[in-house]
C-alpha cells in the first residue's frame, strides 16, 4: 500500500482525482473525508493542506504527492519530482497597480512586495540584486496594494482575471508551474514496485493526451508518400477498401502539429480524414 497526498480542495484537487480515475483507480471519496482508499489499487489518498505536503513527504507520512511546481520551488527543492502531469498550469509573477509606470525590474528596489512565496521572491530579488521589503500574506495577496500595504505583489497567475479585477497588471514572470508527482526521500522495494505500476498507468494517459488517432482513405499509389507524413508509430495500418485501387490508413499524429499534418495529408491525396481522441497509449 502506498499513500498519496492531494490538495484538500480547489482545481488541483479535482484534476488530481481526475487523472487517477483515468488511470483506472477507483477511489471511495466521501464528502469531507481526510483520507480515502482505492478499491482496485493498493493506494490511499490523504487530503491535506497544500503548504504542509512537502513536510509530510519528508517525514514519510505520505509516499507520493501531487502538488504544483511552485510549491516545490518554495518549500521542497530537496524533494524528487518523478513526473510532470501537464495540468494546473500557471506562473508565479510580479504585479503592480495598473496606473504604475513600470519599465524594468530594478524599479522594484526599495518597494514593498506582498506575497505568499517569500523564498521564491527572495531568490528572485537576490539573483537580480534588488533590495525590497517583503510582507508575507497567506490568502488574498492581490488586495495588498489596494489597502496601502504594498507597492507590488508576487502571486500565482493563471488567466490573469484576478489581477484584472483588483486593478493590477503583471510585469515580470518569475517561473512557470504545473502539477507534478513528487516522491518521498525514502522508499522500500515493495512501495517502489507499486509506484512503478502507477507511473506506467500515468504515462499511458499523459502520452495519449498529446496524440490523436487518424483514419483516412488514399489511392494505393499515394500510400508511401502519405505514410511518410505519419511518423508517430512504426508504420500506419493499411487496409484495402471495397473500391479498387484505394486503401484505408490508420495511424497516430501529434496534436501539436495537427493542422500542419492535415494540410500535408490533403495535399498528398488523402481523403475522408477522421480524427479521434485517444484515451490511453501503451507502448
Amino acid at each position: 500500500m502506498i499513500k498519496i497526498a492531494i490538495q484538500k480542495s480547489g482545481r488541483l484537487n479535482e484534476e488530481s482525482l481526475g487523472i487517477l480515475k483515468k488511470c483506472g483507480i477507483s477511489i471511495d471519496n466521501g464528502k469531507d473525508q481526510l483520507k480515502a482508499a482505492a478499491r482496485n489499487f493498493p493506494l490511499e489518498v490523504l487530503y491535506l493542506r497544500n503548504g504542509d505536503i512537502p513536510q509530510y513527504l519528508r517525514d514519510g507520512v505520505v509516499d507520493l504527492a501531487i502538488i504544483g511546481e511552485n510549491l516545490i520551488h518554495e518549500k521542497g527543492k530537496d524533494l524528487q519530482v518523478i513526473e510532470k502531469l501537464g495540468f494546473s498550469k500557471c506562473r508565479v509573477a510580479m504585479a503592480v497597480p495598473k496606473e504604475t509606470v513600470f519599465n524594468d525590474i530594478r524599479e522594484l528596489n526599495d518597494k514593498r512586495i506582498a506575497t505568499s512565496y517569500p523564498n521564491t521572491v527572495n531568490q528572485f530579488l537576490e539573483e537580480n540584486n534588488i533590495s525590497a521589503e517583503l510582507h508575507i500574506i497567506n490568502g488574498s495577496v492581490e488586495i495588498a496594494p489596494n489597502i496601502g500595504l504594498a507597492d507590488a505583489i508576487c502571486d500565482i497567475v493563471s488567466s490573469g482575471s484576478t489581477l484584472f479585477k483588483n486593478n493590477l497588471k503583471e510585469v515580470t514572470k518569475i517561473l512557470d508551474s504545473e502539477a507534478v508527482l513528487v516522491q518521498a526521500p525514502t522508499m522500500d522495494a515493495e512501495k517502489t514496485a507499486i509506484i512503478d505500476k502507477l507511473l506506467f498507468r500515468l504515462r499511458t494517459v499523459l502520452r495519449a493526451k498529446k496524440l490523436k488517432y487518424i483514419l483516412l482513405n488514399a489511392p494505393n499509389d499515394k500510400i508511401e508518400e502519405i505514410s511518410a507524413i505519419l511518423p508517430v508509430l512504426k508504420s500506419p495500418t493499411v487496409l484495402p477498401l471495397a473500391q479498387a485501387g484505394w486503401s484505408s490508413l490508420h495511424s497516430v499524429i501529434d496534436e501539436a502539429s495537427f493542422w500542419e499534418v492535415i494540410d500535408a495529408l490533403k495535399a498528398a491525396g488523402a481523403e475522408d480524414i477522421l480524427i479521434c481522441p485517444i484515451e490511453k497509449m501503451v507502448l
